[in-house]
């Protein structure tokens, strides 16, 4: 996975967008103001992404590439370094726990409104 195919699979997720809230470095993903993914575009390519706190332990004991959320809630955020030990597909099925994370903890009617843009 390179930086170009991360940005086009969270903006092609309903209510996305990007920006650079911290410095011209960081790159962070919300869903209705809500972040659910940050990558850096200078250091080695790696992202934070929201996490189940059980599954959060248990993916850093399995993957050496999984580490506790730099800058980040350590019980239920992930950072992940994108080095090629872990297959694409399992990089995006995180990102996409970390966006139905989110997408859980928002109201009703913002879920609502998030659901009426996929039809």
């Amino acid at each position: 996975m390179d930086i170009v195919s991360l940005r086009e699979y969270c903006l092609s997720k309903t209510g996305v967008t990007e920006s650079f809230p911290f410095d011209e470095n960081t790159l962070v993903f919300k869903v209705a103001g809500k972040m659910f993914l940050l990558t850096d575009l200078i250091d080695d390519f790696s992202m934070n992404v929201k996490c189940d706190p059980e599954k959060a332990l248990e993916l850093r004991e399995h993957f050496p590439s999984v580490l506790p959320g730099y800058h980040m809630n350590k019980k239920s955020w992930n950072t992940v370094m994108i080095d090629g030990s872990i297959t694409d597909e399992l990089l995006l099925d995180w990102i996409d726990d970390s966006y139905r994370l989110v997408v859980e903890g928002l109201s009703v009617k913002i879920r609502a409104s998030l659901t009426c843009r996929d039809q």
